[in-house]
């Protein structure tokens, strides 16, 4: 199929949790077997806006903590597939964590994340980034060299402050903290549509 950009595309919360489904599911499968689908999930994966192409991130927490997070960040899959192969990596080869067992998927709880196309942000100075980005909207890209992070928007959920939000995302690129205040580092950001597991 032809790579499309469908940045402008729109899911509800009807095709979330399907894809949320295909998640658990797929994670389940690589840790006990083929799995059957569940009478509603085959009619509901033929749905045609879920061939669309958008980045996608796959989540998993346990008790409210971090137990995962895996994806990509542009349109080179349809969603479907984004999903199972972000479930399998997230699961399994965050390299913060060692892979998930079966016993830490039934406490998990699973969120996907659609992602728009990401876009550059232009600003001056560290003043000029921290008052253009939006609080709880944005997701953020940083690079430099070979050097490159980011972070969902529900991270501003723990790092409410634009100025730790982007120190912490340094720190994660391999920077040092306080990198974004120079106008050196090529800045993107994009919105996102999150659906979370009904447990």
């Amino acid at each position: 199929m032809e790579n499309k950009n469908d940045s402008g595309a729109h899911f509800n919360e009807q095709q979330g949790q399907v894809l949320v489904k295909l998640a658990r599911k797929t994670i389940m499968e690589k840790l006990a077997g083929k799995v059957p689908d569940s009478e509603e999930m085959v009619p509901a994966l033929q749905d045609e806006g879920l061939r669309a192409h958008c980045g996608t991130f796959v989540t998993l927490k346990i008790s409210g903590q971090l137990r995962g997070c895996i994806g990509n960040l542009t349109s080179t899959q349809s969603v479907i597939d984004g999903v199972k192969h972000n479930a399998i990596n997230a699961a399994f080869h965050d390299p913060r964590f060692s892979p998930l067992s079966r016993t830490e998927l039934d406490r998990a709880v699973i969120e996907i994340s659609i992602l728009s196309e990401p876009q550059p942000l232009q600003y001056q100075d560290g003043r000029d980034l921290v008052e253009k980005l939006r609080v709880n909207v944005d997701g953020v890209i940083i690079r430099k060299g070979h050097a490159s992070a980011t972070f969902l928007p529900q991270v501003w959920e723990q790092l409410p402050r634009p100025e730790d939000f982007l120190g912490h995302l340094c720190m994660k690129a391999g920077l040092p903290s306080d990198a974004w205040k120079n106008s050196e580092l090529e800045v993107l950001t994009y919105q996102v549509q999150h659906f979370e597991e009904e447990r």
